[in-house]
């Protein structure tokens, strides 16, 4: 950093419908993965935090489940985690997709026309779009006179992030940097491997099955034969989910448990042993008590 810059730093909420790509960018300019991604929606169920620090600049971004209205107690947590992450925000950067705003999106604005963060426009996937499909999505939005800034850019290609990064300086405060450079993330160490655990459950099941399973890291603290051993368990709804997870001859389970590993033992830079088992824990997406079990307390939203 220059004499003459000033270091900045704050939160940014990154909020959207479901899929949109929200995690892919905060992967991205973190530079490494904290928020597991999929092609299925409804990935993220809770708020993450990446820690995105440069010379002159710390971003804290708050990746937030998809906003959708919500039809159960586990929607309703997610929809809450969202909406929590508004109210104590520097800025805001709402991402739709190329295309004109929808239901969905329409719902959220209404949301965002309720607080008085500054909030700014992100158009992603524009690697996928005609360039001249972009203005007309731009003044839709433009007349809402809701958003500072208007910025197309993809996630996945690195299109449009310089600029971005140089709206996030210009409209941040001024401050000190509230993490060590170093650090990537604010969440436990068991949280993100609870996550990457499901996100091969994304990956690899489907229809219902990935949505019907939550992961609870049993224990993760202790060493035998220098690998760090990892105890968890994953919940499904339905016997049949359980059998789809289990697979033939433990095939499924067993690939689930190889991906996993490799993606833990990148994260955590040693060798791991993973025990992975399944449960039945019936209807537990629409069981207050279980849910805060499993981590997805609603208190800690207020």
């Amino acid at each position: 950093m220059s004499n003459n810059e000033k270091n900045k730093s704050g939160f940014v909420a990154l909020i959207g419908r479901p899929n949109v790509g929200k995690s892919t960018l905060m992967n991205y300019l973190v530079g490494q993965k904290v928020a597991i991604t999929s092609n299925k929606p409804q990935t993220t169920r809770n708020k993450i935090s990446g820690i995105y620090t440069t010379s002159s600049m710390q971003v804290i971004f708050v990746d937030t489940p998809g906003i959708f209205k919500p039809h159960g107690e586990l929607d309703d947590y997610m929809d809450k985690a969202s909406l929590s992450s508004l109210n104590d925000v520097d800025l805001i950067l709402f991402m739709v997709e190329p295309e004109k705003m929808g239901k969905g999106d329409e719902y959220i604005v209404n949301l965002l026309q309720q607080v008085k963060v500054p909030a700014f426009l992100l158009i992603n996937k524009v690697d996928q779009v005609n360039p001249n499909d972009l203005l007309g999505i731009i003044d839709e939005y433009r007349q809402l006179n809701l958003f500072k800034e208007f910025l197309p850019i993809s996630a996945t290609q690195g299109i449009g992030i310089s600029d971005l990064n140089q709206v996030l300086y210009d409209y941040l405060p001024e401050g000190p940097a509230y993490y060590d450079s170093e650090q990537i993330t604010d969440r436990p160490e068991y949280f993100m491997v609870s996550e990457l655990i499901r996100e091969q459950l994304l990956n690899l099941t489907a229809e219902e099955v990935p949505h019907a399973a939550a992961v609870w890291v049993e224990q993760m603290n202790q060493h035998e034969n220098n690998k760090l051993q990892i105890e968890a368990t994953i919940y499904v709804e339905k016997s049949g989910q359980k059998g789809i997870i289990i697979g033939k001859g433990g095939k499924m389970l067993k690939q689930i448990g190889i991906n996993s590993r490799k993606q833990i033992e990148d994260l955590l830079g040693e060798k791991v042993n993973l025990h992975l088992w399944v449960k039945v824990q019936r209807n537990w997406r629409s069981d207050p008590r279980f849910l805060k079990q499993i981590g997805y307390n609603k208190k800690d939203l207020s």
